[in-house]
C-alpha cells in the first residue's frame, strides 16, 4: 500500500473521531451542527480536486489521443460525482438544521445543483456515443468546458449576490468565526484525508476497468 493511501486513512479516521469528540465553538443557530463542516466542505474540496485531475487527463486525451487517458479522465469524474452527491446530501441535512428546510432558493445551492447537472450531462453524452475515439474526444472537450464554468458557478457567482451560505453574499466565513482555531485542527486534516481517499477510490476503479478491458493494458 502506498504511503499516501495510509495517510488518507489516518487523516480520515482522525477527522471522523475528532470531529465528533473534540469541542467546537458555541455559535448561535449552528450549535453542534457545525461539526458537519468536517464532512460537507471537505467533500466539495475533494470533488474539485478530482474534477481538476479529470480535466488534466481530458487535455491529455486531446493531445495524445489515447484511450487510456480518456479512461482516467472519466474515472476521476465519476468519483467526483460521488463526492458531489455526498456533499449535496450532507449540505441538505445541515440546511434543515440551520435554515429549517432541506433546500432553499439560495444562489450557492442552486449553482451547485447546476454544476452537478452539467457533469451529469457529461456521462449522458458519453453513453450516447458508441465510437470510442469520438466519445473520448467529444467528452474531453465538454469536460474542459465544464470545469471553468463549474468554478465560476461555485466560487464566483454566489459572492456577487445575497446568500445564506457562510462566506458568500456578505455572510462571514468560518475563518472569522473560529478565532481559537479549534475547527482548523480537524478541518484541514479532513480536507486532505477526503481528497486522498477520493483518489484512492478512483485508483481502484481504474484498476477494475483495466482488468475488464484488455486494451488499456496495451
Amino acid at each position: 500500500m502506498k504511503w499516501w493511501k495510509i495517510l488518507g486513512i489516518v487523516l480520515l479516521f482522525y477527522a471522523l473521531v475528532a470531529g465528533l469528540l473534540l469541542p467546537v465553538p458555541k455559535l448561535p443557530i449552528l450549535e453542534q451542527s457545525i461539526r458537519n463542516l468536517y464532512y460537507h466542505v471537505p467533500m466539495w474540496f475533494g470533488m474539485l480536486a478530482l474534477l481538476i485531475a479529470s480535466a488534466i487527463y481530458a487535455g491529455q486525451t486531446l493531445n495524445k489521443k489515447g484511450s487510456k487517458y480518456d479512461m482516467l479522465s472519466s474515472s476521476y469524474a465519476q468519483v467526483a460525482m460521488l463526492y458531489g452527491i455526498l456533499g449535496l446530501l450532507t449540505g441538505m441535512v445541515w440546511a434543515k438544521n440551520t435554515w429549517g428546510a432541506y433546500w432553499t432558493n439560495d444562489p450557492k445551492l442552486n449553482s451547485a445543483a447546476i454544476g452537478m447537472l452539467m457533469y451529469a450531462a457529461y456521462f449522458v453524452l458519453r453513453s450516447s456515443i458508441e465510437d470510442d475515439e469520438k466519445k473520448a474526444r467529444i467528452s474531453a472537450v465538454y469536460n474542459l468546458f465544464c470545469l471553468p464554468v463549474f468554478i465560476v458557478l461555485i466560487f464566483v457567482l454566489p459572492r456577487l449576490t445575497d446568500s445564506l451560505h457562510p462566506g458568500n453574499g456578505g455572510n462571514p466565513g468560518f475563518n472569522s468565526y473560529d478565532l481559537d482555531s479549534r475547527l482548523r485542527l480537524v478541518f484541514y486534516p479532513a480536507v486532505i484525508g477526503w481528497i486522498l481517499i477520493g483518489f484512492w477510490i478512483a485508483d481502484l476503479q481504474i484498476r477494475v476497468k483495466k482488468l475488464a478491458d484488455k486494451k488499456y493494458n496495451n
